[in-house]
């Protein structure tokens, strides 16, 4: 049997997973702790060629951690990334995740990881960038490590919705109002003793600062956090399967037109620890 490899695909975030097929990803035992220990180590792992179909990835999905039920009908563990509401009533939704962010930064404990597999792919754009901010807080200065420890940020799904939705009607803001905001600290002390930045698109305000100023600072951080040099960006082919760690890797989809076909199947790992 071959050698399962990771080769690096950037500095900070990404590495492309040679030596494993569908049939190893399903029955190779050890596959999915090394899985979990080389994710934690790029970010973001890149399989090429799985073709993997939903009961496949619910099951190796599941070896990796605790799989939360997201979607609907006789799969509930998929939830179906597309703007075709007919595929997936909350499509217009997602066209907010073509901005940078973070997923659960309005819930006391995001989720630990994404797997996401194209089925369908969109013929421009649609392609999907990630950015370690591990990384990012790696690459501040001391004096910024020292002055952004004691920052707190104020998260809502609004700030998170405003750029696709500059026009809302009161119902999407009562709709998004539902979510109540969440006030987490810039800095993530992880348990396992890395950090990293809290930023992205549902970052609303610095607590105790003013509205222009807090936008002037967290808008300086995710340019700085998401540089040209620092990101990954994924050209998806239909059989392709990406998973990423929510907890240190900011992502956006790059936009893509509302009739694409453009069609990804994802699970999600349940977190279990919370920002502190």
């Amino acid at each position: 049997m071959a050698t399962v490899t990771a080769e690096k695909l950037g500095e900070n975030v990404g590495a492309i997973i040679h030596g494993v097929d569908r049939e190893r990803l399903l029955d190779d035992e050890s596959l999915p702790q090394w899985t979990l220990e080389t994710l934690e180590q790029n970010g973001a792992l890149v399989f090429r060629d799985l073709h993997v179909d939903d009961a496949d990835q619910i099951a190796f999905s599941k070896k990796l951690g605790h799989v939360e039920l997201v979607g609907r009908g006789d799969t509930p563990e998929i939830f179906r990334v597309t703007l075709d509401p007919a595929k997936n009533p909350s499509a217009a939704y997602l066209k907010g995740t073509f901005d940078w962010h973070i997923d659960g930064c309005t819930d006391d404990i995001p989720i630990m990881a994404t797997v996401l597999s194209a089925r369908a792919v969109a013929d421009s754009g649609g392609e999907t960038e990630f950015a370690s901010t591990y990384g990012a807080y790696d690459s501040l200065s001391d004096s910024d490590k020292e002055r952004f420890a004691t920052i707190r940020v104020v998260h809502t799904i609004e700030a998170s919705q405003r750029n696709a939705v500059p026009n809302p009607t009161p119902e999407q803001v009562a709709a998004w109002h539902r979510r109540p905001a969440k006030v987490h600290p810039l800095v993530w002390k992880h348990r396992d003793g890395r950090n990293s930045l809290v930023i992205g698109a549902t970052a609303d305000q610095i607590v105790g600062m003013g509205p222009e100023e807090s936008r002037e600072f967290l808008d300086g951080l995710l340019e700085h956090a998401t540089a040209a040099e620092r990101v990954y960006r994924h050209q998806w082919k239909v059989g392709d399967m990406v998973i990423w760690d929510n907890r240190g890797v900011l992502h956006r989809a790059t936009p893509y037109p509302t009739d694409s076909p453009r069609d990804m199947h994802r699970t999600t790992l349940a977190g279990d620890e919370a920002i502190r």
